[in-house]
């Protein structure tokens, strides 16, 4: 069982993240011990969005294509509407959520961010849960969609929204306590 202070957690990012959905797991995985770093499109700071206005902002500790998907345990994915957006049209970014599904590493999605594992082709078949804006997209897809607070499906966490971050939070600890996830492709 592997411990938290040994793990290696990515969020990936870029502006217009949901500021609570990264700062929230950001801190707390931080606050485990845990060593996390953020991932954005040119490696440079980002700015959250916060509810109505934008944000703070998060400084880079590097670009996504430089991750290196076998350091890392777990990926993070932050929601709000124009952050997983603007990196579902990037061809690295859907690589990086592709290669950490399909390295067996856990994954987990809040509120609009299953539009990367959609993007991905990770999602059909699997257990999951998003912001009910996206529900259609996640049944098209092939995701066996529920409204609930976390679902998981083989260590891929997926969330509704910001009031869900606890249970979101608490989840991505339990999965890396755990370990690597053995899983078939979607």
């Amino acid at each position: 069982m592997p411990s938290m202070s040994n793990a290696k957690i990515l969020i990936m990012a870029t502006d217009g993240f949901e500021q609570s959905e990264l700062m929230e797991p950001l801190k707390q995985l931080r606050a485990t011990g845990a060593t996390v770093h953020v991932a954005t499109l040119d490696g440079k700071a980002i700015k959250g969005w916060n509810e109505k206005d934008w944000g703070e902002t998060v400084e880079a500790d590097l670009k996504i294509s430089d991750v290196k998907v076998d350091d890392y345990i777990a990926l993070v994915l932050p929601g709000g509407q124009i952050n997983p957006d603007i990196l579902r049209a990037d061809e690295t970014a859907v690589k990086t959520v592709r290669d950490f599904v399909t390295g067996d590493k856990i994954v987990a999605a809040i509120c609009h961010a299953p539009w990367l594992l959609i993007e991905a082709g990770v999602i059909e078949g699997r257990e999951a849960t998003s912001y009910h804006s996206i529900k259609t997209d996640m049944k098209n897809a092939g995701a066996k969609w529920e409204d609930k607070e976390v679902a998981i499906d083989n260590g891929i966490i997926t969330s509704r929204s910001p009031k869900d971050l606890d249970a979101f939070i608490a989840k991505i600890i339990e999965e890396v306590k755990e370990g690597e996830h053995h899983r078939d492709a979607a």
